[in-house]
């Protein structure tokens, strides 16, 4: 009967996610067992594809195989592995049961089995049982026949994403590509998939792409994915943070100098244009060029070709750009600050970005990839959150998006080893590490205004004079509006409205740079 099933699937026309959540669903329910889990290995690193009675959020975790003794020794073997209830080597599930969430387990079964296509290890299919003695002598041996059968469904996953990329690829290009991507895109939701899917297509063209979105969305993981299955994959992908550009040296950065061009260049020197050569330049933050160097960019997008500083002949460049902003750059048209002939030809294809409150349970899944770093780095055994702390992250509005993410898991388990967690327990977070609702998370109330004194403190003693007291409020407003944007100089340039290269001249005047 369990056969019958699992050739079913195989012989019918499925979506690859469709099919594998069934296999695992499937062995669930067949084994008894509480949660299965099927793995795929990247680089000495685990990734679960498909999960069956653990928490969403085990979706993001990214398990390193040298920290993991269970997983290793799976790996390390061709037949069914099974542990003991009394086992000392640490359970990476420990904590991600469902209904279970943040419970030690340690008298439970697990076994596992290592997973080969065309000779070479591809992964690993894991099973958890609540009760000692499930997995019994005729189930590892069921498991090891079942091993074949689980390969052929990975199998045929992996062909039809082949014969997809293939329609993508290029004539003269490899069949296969590799399938480790630089920077992962986490998440399961159908926003995150249908803009995935429209990125694949628009990688293949030489079409410029102009990435919107707010800050922290992580429009630098998109440009990447875009270099990565676009035709100059193998060629350099550079990247130049206009935000951070003086706009004394912008054209030396972005186009080059000839030895002597101005004072300090003492030696030829190319620039990002030419270092991307071939492959793409990712132009972050490109609202924030100075209009000088938007007529210049122009001007090579339109000729392909750059000049450097203090040079006569132009020199010819093949780069795709492909640009970003958490600007509204039609409005920055509209006020005079942005060119629009080098908008139109920036946003041939544009692309927004949602913030991370569109995404549903994106976030518990990415939370999951972040509490997995941070237990690695922490050097603890497990770290977990809260029915409660899931839901306070599914409810907040999250203005700084994946970053803040990022930032809230780091402070709450480093929050938590502060009030006394031991190492060698399960950490469950809970919703007060968490720290969601101080008004810092809601920069757009109070980012230019002065904090006022502490209940019962004294108010701070005035400034002996006018300029004091000037430089206090300013330096007090800068440090406000980068605590609110997550020192992010372009964006607290525009909670203050003023101009990113006045803000940094002003910040260096008051001492702050």
């Amino acid at each position: 009967m369990l056969y019958d099933i699992l050739l079913a699937d195989l012989t019918t026309e499925l979506p690859s996610a469709v099919r594998l959540q069934s296999l695992v669903r499937t062995l669930r329910e067949h084994f008894r067992c509480g949660a299965v889990c099927l793995l795929k290995l990247q680089e000495e690193v685990l990734s679960p594809v498909a999960v069956e009675g653990l928490v969403r959020e085990a979706l993001g975790r990214r398990f390193v195989v040298a920290q993991h003794p269970r997983l290793a020794a799976i790996l390390a073997s061709r037949g069914t592995v099974a542990f003991p209830p009394d086992s000392t080597l640490p359970d990476p599930y420990d904590g991600l049961l469902e209904h279970h969430v943040g419970e030690a387990l340690p008298v439970h079964d697990c076994m596992g089995i290592s997973l080969y296509l065309e000779g070479d290890l591809w992964g690993a299919l894991t099973l958890d049982a609540l009760e000692a003695g499930t997995f019994d002598r005729d189930a590892r041996e069921q498991l090891q026949r079942l091993a074949l059968t689980v390969e052929a469904a990975v199998r045929v996953t992996r062909l039809e994403q082949d014969i997809r990329g293939l329609r993508l690829a290029r004539q003269d290009a490899p069949a296969l590509q590799s399938e480790r991507m630089e920077g992962e895109i986490l998440g399961q939701s159908s926003q995150l998939k249908r803009l995935l899917q429209e990125l694949d297509l628009v990688a293949d063209s030489e079409l410029p792409v102009l990435l919107t979105g707010e800050t922290g969305v992580g429009k630098d993981l998109f440009a990447r994915r875009l270099h990565q299955k676009s035709r100059r994959r193998d060629r350099p992908l550079v990247q130049v943070n206009c935000a951070a550009l003086p706009e004394s040296l912008a054209e030396s950065e972005l186009f080059g100098h000839v030895k002597g061009a101005f004072s300090g260049a003492g030696n030829a020197r190319p620039g990002r244009f030419e270092a991307a050569d071939g492959g793409t330049l990712f132009l972050d933050e490109v609202g924030e060029l100075p209009l000088g160097i938007q007529a210049k960019l122009l001007r090579t997008l339109q000729n392909g070709e750059i000049q450097r500083l203090g040079e006569d002949a132009p020199r010819k460049v093949n780069v795709r750009v492909i640009a970003a902003t958490n600007r509204q750059l039609h409005d920055s048209v509209r006020d005079g600050h942005f060119r629009a002939d080098l908008y139109h030809r920036l946003s041939v294809y544009p692309v927004p970005i949602p913030p991370l409150r569109e995404r549903g349970s994106d976030v518990l899944v990415l939370a999951g990839h972040f509490l997995e770093l941070n237990r690695g780095r922490l050097g603890v055994r497990s770290l977990r959150l809260s029915p409660a702390a899931e839901q306070a992250l599914c409810q907040y509005g999250w203005p700084g998006n994946v970053r803040e993410l990022e930032h809230v898991i780091s402070r709450a388990a480093i929050k938590a080893l502060g009030r006394g967690a031991a190492r060698e327990d399960i950490i469950t977070l809970e919703p007060e590490l968490l720290d969601l609702s101080g008004d810092l998370h809601r920069p757009e109330n109070n980012a230019t205004t002065p904090a006022a004194a502490p209940a019962g403190q004294a108010p701070t003693r005035p400034p002996a004079s006018l300029q004091d007291a000037t430089n206090h409020a300013q330096r007090q407003a800068i440090e406000q509006a980068l605590n609110a944007s997550n020192h992010n100089w372009a964006a607290a340039a525009r909670l203050l409205e003023i101009d990113p290269s006045n803000l940094h001249k002003l910040a260096k005047r008051l001492g702050m740079k």
